[in-house]
């Protein structure tokens, strides 16, 4: 049985977009490199009404304190979804949807989230979900990649241990980014 169809009824989804060669912000954390204006004619187009569609499936979302605060620079895309925001400091709270977190991160998902909400989407930031796949946290990785090299800035995977995971599936989009679906190889 793969870690995605674990015994607690719940998925950990990590979810992040990252350049062709792995970044995944520049080095002053800019990230207007998601607008690529790139064409691929063969690729897919999500309705706006898909994309909601799906955005309802999650149940739950998890990031760190940069990420929560760039989140709300750009308008707060999570809308109502509860939003967990790891941190260990004291931040404002602005949305009644999201709680902050400071403790034991196998804690926070099993006993916090797990019974609480199935769907649960890792968004950010790059040390945190390291740290989810340093203690076997993540049952799903969904990558999408940009097409667009930056050279250098903050890399989403550095300094992990091997790990093999299961190719689940790749779309293209027409705008030029693909999206790698992964599952988590069984123990």
């Amino acid at each position: 049985m793969s870690r995605s169809e674990n015994a607690k009824g719940r998925t950990v989804t990590l979810h992040m977009v990252s350049s062709l060669d792995g970044f995944i912000a520049k080095p002053d954390n800019n990230v207007a490199w998601l607008d690529t204006g790139s064409v691929y004619e063969a690729g897919v187009c999500i309705s706006a009404e898909e994309a909601a569609a799906f955005v309802k499936t999650i149940d739950c979302y998890v990031l760190g304190s940069r990420t929560y605060e760039h989140a709300l620079e750009l308008g707060w895309p999570y809308g109502d979804t509860p939003t967990v925001v790891v941190t260990g400091r004291k931040l404002p709270p602005t949305k009644k949807s999201v709680e902050f977190y400071a403790g034991d991160l196998k804690t926070l998902v099993d006993v916090k989230l797990a019974p609480r909400y199935r769907n649960i989407w890792l968004v950010g930031g790059a040390m945190l979900c390291q740290r989810f796949l340093e203690l076997s946290l993540v049952d799903e990785i969904k990558l999408t990649i940009a097409p667009v090299l930056l050279g250098e800035g903050l890399r989403l995977f550095s300094s992990l241990t091997e790990q093999r995971w299961n190719l689940k599936n790749v779309v293209a989009y027409k705008n030029g980014f693909v999206e790698l679906s992964y599952s988590a190889a069984a123990a």
